[in-house]
């Protein structure tokens, strides 16, 4: 039996996990992929100590710093339950062939953060990879010199577009807010740093209150639909970039795993979530803001906490 098992190979699981193994602890990673989000984001101009580093340089240097310690990583594994039997807990996982497997361990560290939200209209799914992306950072290269539209509000969104004004001919930009002070020129959330530059870019146009309703084509993306103040509206584009926010990877934290409204996990101050034993770090859970540094430092306090928790554990 593991003292613990790390559910996840980002930010936050890296974290547990270095911290796990300078403890000595009998434990290992179970992860999808490491890397996780960071590994997708574009620029990271706010990891302490680093000026500039791309966001899947920064996952790599997590990873390389796991390893170091010659942590067992179960990677391409997804874990599908978790059931509680006394006091320790047994987890069902699957990998890509649908092999299935199981171990059993005194404490979890649930670390799995977050996907994309879909629009969920026409033309989304059935464009996916063929000019429709959830990643700019992976994709956007692939748009070369043509027309492509981010559609969002936030700074993922933002960043986007910073991204393909450096590469495409032209951008459309699609918030849902209208353009007035009280919504911060169209952007509520995005960061003011962020939206002066969108603003500054010559072949970025800024589309308000904008509800994207359809996204079209034959073999692959070649326009999209959008309803505005004035009605429905369409526009030619080769790509769209959706990026209208995240949802958690909680779904098999079931049972007695309280979670809130949106499926985050729910935790207090030494991440315990409801289940004692169980832990939870980073964007899965409910805190607060959704940023790489808040991450690693729940993961963190997840680790000392489970390490308190099994000092004290008995069956």
């Amino acid at each position: 039996m593991y003292d613990l098992i790390i559910i996840g190979g980002a930010a936050a699981g890296s974290s547990a996990g270095i911290y796990a193994a300078r403890r000595k602890l009998n434990f290992k990673m179970i992860a999808i992929d490491t890397g996780g989000e960071v590994a997708l984001s574009g620029e990271v101009n706010n990891w302490p100590g680093i000026l500039t580093i791309q966001g899947y340089e920064l996952a790599q240097k997590f990873s390389e710093h796991v390893k170091s310690y010659d942590v067992a990583i179960d990677e391409g594994w997804k874990v599908e339950k978790i059931e509680k039997i006394k006091k320790h807990f047994s987890l069902t996982s699957r990998d890509a062939t649908g092999k299935e497997k199981k171990d059993e361990t005194k404490t979890i560290i649930i670390a799995t953060g977050i996907h994309p939200r879909h629009l969920n209209i026409p033309g989304e799914k059935e464009f996916y990879q063929k000019g429709v992306t959830y990643c700019t950072v992976c994709d956007g290269p692939l748009f070369k010199n043509k027309i492509t539209a981010t559609i969002g509000s936030g700074n993922s969104a933002l960043e986007s577009v910073l991204m393909m004004s450096g590469i495409a001919k032209k951008v459309y930009l699609l918030s849902k807010f209208p353009n007035t002070p009280e919504q911060k020129d169209g952007f509520p959330k995005g960061e003011d740093i962020l939206i002066e530059k969108v603003k500054a870019a010559k072949n970025v146009e800024i589309i308000y209150s904008a509800n994207t309703t359809e996204i079209a084509g034959a073999s692959k993306v070649t326009g999209l639909k959008y309803k505005d103040e004035s009605g429905e509206q369409k526009i030619a584009i080769d790509g769209a970039m959706v990026h209208i926010g995240q949802l958690p990877n909680s779904d098999f934290a079931n049972g007695n795993i309280e979670k809130n409204k949106i499926n985050e996990i729910i935790v207090d101050e030494k991440c315990r979530t409801s289940l004692p034993g169980i832990f939870a770090a980073g964007d899965v859970t409910n805190v607060a803001y959704k940023q790489i540094g808040i991450a690693a430092g729940q993961g963190i306090i997840a680790a000392l906490a489970a390490i308190e928790y099994i000092n004290r554990w008995k069956e």
